[in-house]
């Protein structure tokens, strides 16, 4: 994914940093106690824009230039408003990050595999593993439902 945007989301928008990260794009979440200032810094130093929903984060002078402000509740809303901005390609790298902590999956290993569910140990079924956290991902309904979503966006934004 050449240049594509990295982001950096305060705690406000975590359910749109988990739908970024599952559209494969590198999405890390501020501390919920850092200051507005401790996250613009972490921003500019990563190289990465400040998504939030806070209005008074834009008005610090850091902030021009590498803050987004998104509305607030609409994930919907707020994933149009970034195909807005950026030219998003939700699908083409999807379920390639780990939800939680944003680090690149790998296949898993069979004491990976061990971990999932029976049902979904099947040599067709590819299973996927986060190498920072463990944790383990497969195609089940939450990923055909966050998949359903990102192909919505998709769509939208090809309409826009």
């Amino acid at each position: 994914m050449e240049s594509a945007p990295r982001f950096l989301c305060d705690v406000m928008l975590a359910h749109l940093a988990r739908y970024l990260r599952a559209a494969g794009l590198d999405t890390t979440l501020a501390v919920e106690s850092a200051t507005d200032a401790e996250i613009l810094r972490e921003a500019i130093d990563e190289g990465r824009w400040l998504l939030t929903a806070d209005r008074k984060i834009t008005e610090h002078k850091a902030a021009k230039g590498r803050v987004i402000q998104l509305p607030f509740g609409s994930l919907d809303l707020q994933a149009a408003v970034l195909s807005g901005q950026f030219d998003i390609d939700w699908l083409s790298h999807a379920f390639t990050r780990c939800l939680m902590d944003n680090t690149p999956l790998q296949p898993a290993t069979p004491e990976h595999a061990q971990q999932a569910p029976d049902d979904v140990r099947q040599p067709q079924d590819e299973l996927l593993a986060c190498p920072n956290c463990g944790r383990i991902y497969w195609r089940g309904s939450h990923y055909k439902r966050m998949r359903r979503k990102l192909a919505e966006w998709q769509e939208a934004s090809r309409q826009a």
